[in-house]
């Protein structure tokens, strides 16, 4: 292992860690009140539709594919009897269509923020960075995804995901990264950046589940009849 393997896996996660869970500190204290998702909904409605669901559908199959690849140990995948080539097969059959969906979605969302006047005019640099990194994440891993197809492909079970456990319980192994192939480096060097971010754009929304409205009183909407004098 060299001075660069240990740089980009041992001790920049913890740089991008910080900036994530600081930002965020900050972000809440400084600026609660941009603390949103600012919807452009009244300016465009159609792609906007189309575009967000495919892109959260596919997203969060992607999230839930990298929960059972990343955080769940290769020895409960043994203890099941699932050996590495099922794991490989049922990782391509769900993993690529549901990437396909989420940057097919993005780029409609991204067709429509660049597209539609109004709401270029109201876009901060912040929301086109958001859509651009997020380009960069879903393309990279589609790609390092349909580069790994294969009859058996890269484990990653066995190098990414200990790897990326032991940050969290600050036991990082930086020398699991040493085979790992480039393009799954890239994948996560492009993470490192759209985490970096992530706290000072519109992104914080996704923390912010409107609990209190399960509790608040029903509002009640009246329509009042036009009356002429």
């Amino acid at each position: 292992m060299n001075m660069l393997d240990w740089f980009l896996w041992g001790i920049i996660p913890y740089i991008v860690l910080t900036i994530f869970i600081g930002g965020h500190i900050y972000r809440y204290q400084k600026d609660q009140f941009g603390w949103s998702s600012k919807s452009s909904e009244f300016l465009e409605k159609k792609l906007l539709r189309v575009g967000s669901l495919m892109f959260h559908f596919g997203i969060f199959m992607v999230l839930g594919g990298h929960f059972l690849g990343i955080l769940v140990p290769v020895q409960v995948y043994n203890s099941l009897g699932v050996t590495e080539h099922q794991y490989h097969i049922i990782a391509l059959t769900f993993g690529i269509p549901a990437g396909i969906l989420a940057i097919i979605g993005l780029g409609i969302l991204m067709y429509r923020r660049l597209s539609v006047k109004k709401i270029l005019k109201t876009s901060s640099k912040g929301d086109i960075a958001v859509l651009f990194f997020l380009f960069v994440v879903i393309a990279s891993g589609l790609s390092a995804t349909f580069l790994n197809i294969d009859s058996h492909g890269f484990d990653y079970r066995t190098t990414i995901a200990p790897w990326f456990r032991g940050i969290f319980i600050f036991r990082v192994q930086p020398e699991l990264m040493s085979e790992v192939p480039i393009w799954f480096k890239i994948h996560l060097i492009a993470n490192y950046a759209f985490a970096s971010i992530w706290p000072f754009t519109r992104m914080v929304h996704v923390f912010s589940f409107p609990a209190r409205y399960l509790r608040r009183s029903y509002v009640i909407y009246k329509k009042q009849a036009n009356q002429l004098n």
